[in-house]
């Protein structure tokens, strides 16, 4: 605890605490207010800190950061607008169940609505985005002072980190003058040892999470479901955790249950047995073919993309059975029987050492064969038409890169058309890979700070796949990419802009200059003098064999690949 100031030792301490709770990482928004959090952070050992000139761009950084570690990051900024601009990334956080711990420097009460500068109304400023708020208070350095601004980095940990639901947490800390680290004489009146130092070796309050599964009469009533029913079927949705991979593959072995699997739910790719894997379910929705329409839906991790699959299981009507470890309602069809909250790694292991009954699947094999020859035939009708008229299609980039990236490597990719396009091409592979995406709030602002932010916090060598709207939308970022020492592939690719509207009804209804000038939104910049601006390397693939020779260079740095595709 530094006893320089008041501001210093309170700011010391709390930063103490989160140390001791488990943050590495935090991310700074230089500022006046916000100086004594600022400094405390980044004089604590235990805490890497990463200093962002955007408020914007750090909190994505700070959300990719903590999306892919499962950690909290705190991010930090000065008071007024600043804090306004973490919004987008509070609001992805609170639906994508990402631990952050926000932390906004803001006036003393005296100095709110009266006309002084740099103020705005910062009392829960991001609404029920916020897991929990708080006003810090105006505090002295005395016992009292001091455990309430450790115990609140405690409170601020454990709510991030799943209380039960992971997600933002945001402490607003009106500060008073001297905000630089003056000395002031007798600033610390503390005189408890607890106040002083905490506990050293541990946080002053430590909470524990338990791991854990279902309780027997509701594993019992799985296995039952499972057995009464004739056609299962297992949607894999968005989760981080590859510890399922393996209990789900004997499952739906048992069950002869197929999985429709996106990229996302990390069990598409991976050393597990893929026999079950199911990559064209968009496709074989559109059929409607009552053959494989399941009788009973076990979903982990949100619901897939694909639009198709769901008015189609919602037309379908099965039994439906949610496993949600996020304390979430990912519920869009609004027809599930049964929604379990618990660790689903836990949860398999538990339905398939049950002792009460086995879990089988059918007698026949029709409905099991039926997927996957659909499977086998949609896949080849994919793969069929890329480069048919000499143009790249953004699918065959997707499964080429797929095919590029080595085992323990990370791809971020952007919402909008990207993430469907992966979500379609990228084959079952034996990547043993990390899927990421900002699917929360579905935005594409703040998708390089994502890539970034998650190569950072994890070391693994990254591909960021974004659009060029949605690359020029985040094109501040690339700022952030100084001082990341792993190697991060930006791969836009370049439809001219907007490619997903020529999707919608819209375009069929509106003339085609409206829907040009007002849809397409072409954002005529250059990549090139883009990456060139911030000092990164470039390079353009115009085929495969470019987009493999460009993957091979510039391995250990920050580059950007640009990748023509057709709109």
């Amino acid at each position: 605890m530094d006893p320089t100031s008041t501001n210093m030792a309170l700011c010391t301490a709390f930063a103490e605490e989160l140390t001791r709770c488990g943050v590495r990482l935090a991310v700074i928004c230089p500022g006046s207010r916000s100086t004594p959090l600022a400094l405390a952070l980044y004089r604590e050992a235990g805490i890497e800190t990463h200093v962002a000139l955007d408020e914007r761009s750090a909190s994505f950084y700070a959300l990719g950061a903590a999306h892919s570690t499962g950690i909290p990051v705190a991010v930090v900024c000065t008071s007024g607008t600043a804090a306004a601009n973490f919004h987008p990334a509070v609001a992805e956080a609170d639906l994508s169940a990402v631990p952050l711990i926000v932390l906004t420097a803001d006036r003393p009460p005296e100095l709110r609505d009266i006309g002084a500068g740099q103020t705005i109304d910062q009392i829960k400023l991001f609404g029920y985005s916020a897991r929990w708020f708080t006003e810090v208070g105006s505090h002295a350095a005395d016992d009292k002072g001091l455990l309430h601004f450790r115990s609140l980095a405690c409170r601020a940990y454990a709510v991030a980190d799943g209380d039960p639901r992971p997600g933002p947490v945001h402490l607003n800390f009106p500060l008073r003058d001297p905000l630089a680290p003056v000395d002031q004489d007798g600033a610390v009146t503390a005189t408890r040892r607890l106040a002083l130092e905490g506990r050293r070796d541990h946080p002053l309050t430590a909470v524990h999470k338990a791991t854990c599964g279902a309780d027997r009469p509701t594993v019992n009533r799985l296995v039952a479901m499972a057995q009464a029913a004739e056609r299962i079927l297992i949607l894999a949705g968005r989760q981080t955790d590859p510890s399922i991979r393996e209990p789900l593959a004997r499952l739906a072995n048992a069950c002869r249950a197929p999985v429709l699997a996106e990229p996302t739910s990390q069990f598409r790719l991976g050393p597990h047995d893929r026999g079950a894997v199911i990559t064209a379910y968009e496709r074989i929705a559109r059929r409607r073919d009552p053959s494989l329409a399941p009788d009973l839906l076990i979903r982990i991790g949100e619901f897939p993309t694909s639009k198709q699959l769901r008015l189609w299981m919602a037309e379908t009507d099965p039994a439906e059975i949610v496993i949600d470890s996020a304390y979430g309602w990912n519920e869009p069809v609004r027809t599930a029987d049964l929604i379990v909250r618990c660790d689903p790694a836990t949860l398999l292991h538990q339905i398939e050492n049950t002792s009460e009954q086995r879990v089988e699947g059918p007698a026949g094999s029709r409905y099991w064969n039926g997927w996957l020859e659909a499977e086998r035939e949609e896949r080849q009708e994919i793969e069929s038409s890329w480069s048919s008229d000499g143009i790249l299609h953004a699918g065959e980039v997707h499964a080429r890169i797929a095919e590029l990236m080595s085992d323990g490597e990370l791809a971020y990719t952007a919402s909008s058309l990207p993430i469907r396009d992966q979500e379609e091409s990228v084959p079952a592979l034996n990547r043993d890979l990390l899927y990421l995406a900002n699917r929360g709030a579905n935005g594409i602002d703040g998708l390089i700070a994502s890539g970034l932010g998650a190569a950072r916090a994890t070391g693994r060598p990254t591909t960021i796949i974004t659009g060029d709207l949605g690359f020029f939308h985040d094109v501040g970022s690339l700022a952030a990419a100084r001082d990341i020492q792993t190697g991060v592939r930006i791969v836009v690719l370049n439809n001219g802009g907007g490619g997903i509207f020529e999707r919608l009804p819209q375009r069929e209804v509106m003339a085609p200059e409206e829907f040009e000038d007002l849809m397409r939104t072409p954002a005529g910049l250059e990549v090139e003098r883009a990456a060139s601006l911030y000092g990164l390397p470039f390079r353009r693939a115009v085929d495969l064999d470019a987009l493999d020779a460009a993957f091979g260079a510039d391995s250990d740095d920050v580059s950007v690949i640009e990748v023509p595709v057709a709109g």
